[in-house]
């Protein structure tokens, strides 16, 4: 599995839209979408900052990650 996007069960708690979190943090909706559907391949700090400050949370409440099972 890897890592696990919960940027939507962040943004729940704290009522945000993606419309508002993206006007916040100054990126485009498109690439505010990839990233919260787990598509991205890489994040910014500075991305990953603003997210925060905007969401009121720490990168492990957005990113968490999930070890392979192996068979």
């Amino acid at each position: 599995m890897g890592i696990i996007v919960n940027l939507d069960v962040v943004m729940a708690k704290q009522k945000m839209s993606l419309n508002d979190l993206s006007e916040k943090v100054g990126i485009t909706l498109s690439n505010l979408s990839i990233l919260k559907t787990g598509k991205a391949k890489a994040i910014r700090f500075s991305t990953l900052e603003g997210i925060c400050k905007a969401l009121d949370c720490q990168p492990g409440d957005i990113f968490e990650f999930v070890e392979d099972e192996k068979t």
